[in-house]
């Protein structure tokens, strides 16, 4: 057994609850194995010590170490055979999966009827849940009982089931297309963020229309609906138009209110759906809306019949907490937000192995800008440097520029200005290897390298003059991309005006309730 396969069994015990660990140890003795026996004891073992280490397993003296790995292995299986049993862990899909086992042990002992009267069941319930790949498993077991075995259920059984198995077939394959094309889409996404020129804005159009299959909307199951409106969503992140997107997030969303039984079978997909929506909401500047949802959102996840794992757990933490930043951010209250960054520490240490680093380093980055903006410009600093120190980083290239411009003029602004030209330098060099030198980031560098030139009675003429020139890229279909990760407008008015940037951000804030 691998180290990384020694690590994630540690991680699997360590991840069980109290009442997961004491029903694997009923299970355990229901199996009527010795209290002793060696793979029980490495089960206790590894609960109770607070990190890995193989020397302090092999000193208990019950197992040699050519034996570990065996033992672990069993380990590992016996654990997912406990929770699999476990009724928190229940759900439709596994209890199709069931029968479907159930009603194959049938088959094997040449029960036909039975099989096939438990295979007719398990169909129906996956056809109304939407799990179309299962159910043409069970549709291809009854072909082959029907064709092998003589049973007369019913005369025109062949005709039905020929029907019936093209159907969900073409059905998977549609859904198939839509699933990889919506997966490509977040890949390029997550990799190079949003289309930077025309160039790339045609690329990412070829590239989505000619991956589209075709689909008549009124036939739609709501797996490939979802799958559709995923793929749109997308692709219309990709291309900035958050109109679009704000459109295809709420289709999400509403399909999945329009069919409640699906939030149960898929919360994951459920509280993705509205995490999109909220964002959507965030860029076109939807404040009552943005409001709305995220109160439905905790309102639902807090419902006695709203799946709980750990996995959801982690999900509803992150979404929530994300969207809170953000609805500070909408309202310029970066004040009121300070208690909220101590919560989001502590959910990190929590959640932080079924979080993946981008999205940490997400909320690095709106910690950093929050402390930014009400002028605690060193610890803003603290957090960026967690995102540009961070080599393993590998994605959404964006992020990684706008952290850097933010630690420029947060040093700028801490007074740090004695190693500004080294940063500038490093920063040039990360955005030309990037190739992500955009006019935005060219105003921005030009004007901190001359900082040091300009004479204090000459700073407001320069900050404003700054402020004119970004002005023109505030609605360009590719520059503003700067303006949703860093709100240069409002810092430069700030400077302007001899406000606080929260200040600011407040007074656009109520203007714009007052307009709508």
């Amino acid at each position: 057994m691998t180290k990384e396969q020694k690590d994630n069994l540690f991680v699997l015990v360590k991840s069980l609850s109290k009442s997961e660990k004491r029903q694997f140890k009923l299970y355990v003795g229901r199996l009527g194995v010795n209290e002793d026996s060696k793979f029980l004891t490495l089960f206790n073992i590894l609960d109770k010590i607070p990190d890995y280490n193989e020397e302090v397993i092999l000193k208990k003296g019950f197992v040699k170490k050519q034996q570990l790995s065996n033992v672990k292995a069993h380990l590992y299986k016996q654990i997912l055979i406990s929770l699999r049993l476990n009724p928190s862990h229940q759900n439709i899909r596994i209890q199709i999966r069931e029968q479907l086992d159930f009603a194959t042990i049938l088959y094997n002992k040449g029960l036909y009827k039975q099989s096939l009267k438990i295979l007719d069941k398990a169909k129906t319930l996956a056809l109304s849940h939407e799990e179309k790949n299962i159910a043409y498993e069970i549709i291809e077991l009854e072909k082959i009982i029907e064709s092998q075995y003589i049973t007369r259920s019913i005369s025109n059984r062949s005709d039905e089931l020929t029907k019936q198995s093209k159907e969900v077939s073409e059905q998977n394959i549609l859904l198939s297309k839509l699933s990889n094309l919506s997966l490509q889409l977040y890949g390029l996404f997550l990799k190079t963020g949003y289309v930077k020129n025309d160039e790339e804005f045609k690329n990412v159009k070829k590239f989505f229309e000619s991956r589209l299959p075709y689909y008549n909307i009124n036939t739609l199951g709501f797996r490939e609906k979802l799958w559709l409106y995923k793929s749109y969503l997308w692709y219309s992140f990709l291309t900035q138009d958050f109109l679009s997107c704000f459109k295809y997030s709420k289709k999400w969303v509403d399909l999945f209110y329009s069919n409640p039984e699906m939030i149960k079978l898929n919360p994951v997909f459920f509280l993705r759906g509205n995490q999109y929506l909220l964002e959507a909401l965030f860029f076109i500047k939807r404040h009552d809306k943005f409001k709305e949802v995220l109160n439905n959102l905790e309102e639902v996840t807090k419902q006695s019949w709203f799946p709980k794992n750990d996995n959801v757990e982690s999900l509803k933490f992150l979404y929530i907490v994300t969207n809170k930043f953000n609805l500070h951010f909408m309202e310029g209250s970066f004040r009121e937000a300070i208690p909220l960054v101590g919560e989001v520490i502590q959910g990190l240490k929590k959640h932080r192995s079924r979080i993946d680093e981008h999205h940490v380093m997400v909320l690095y980055y709106k910690i950093a800008s929050m402390y930014f903006s009400i002028g605690e410009h060193k610890n803003s600093i603290e957090y960026l440097d967690k995102i540009i120190s961070n080599k393993s980083l590998e994605m959404r290239e964006d992020l990684l520029c706008f952290s850097r411009i933010l630690n420029l003029v947060a040093h700028y602004e801490a007074g740090l200005d004695y190693n500004l030209d080294s940063l500038i330098k490093s920063t040039f060099k990360f955005l030309i290897k990037m190739e992500d030198l955009h006019e935005v980031q060219k105003e921005m560098i030009k004007f901190l390298k001359k900082l040091g030139d300009i004479f204090p009675n000459e700073l407001k003429g320069e900050f404003i003059k700054l402020h004119d020139k970004l002005l023109e890229f505030e609605d360009h279909p590719y520059e503003r991309r700067a303006f949703l990760y860093l709100d240069i407008i409002s810092w430069l008015e700030s400077k302007i005006e001899n406000k606080s940037v929260d200040l600011i951000i407040i007074e656009k804030y109520i203007v714009s309730t007052q307009i709508n």
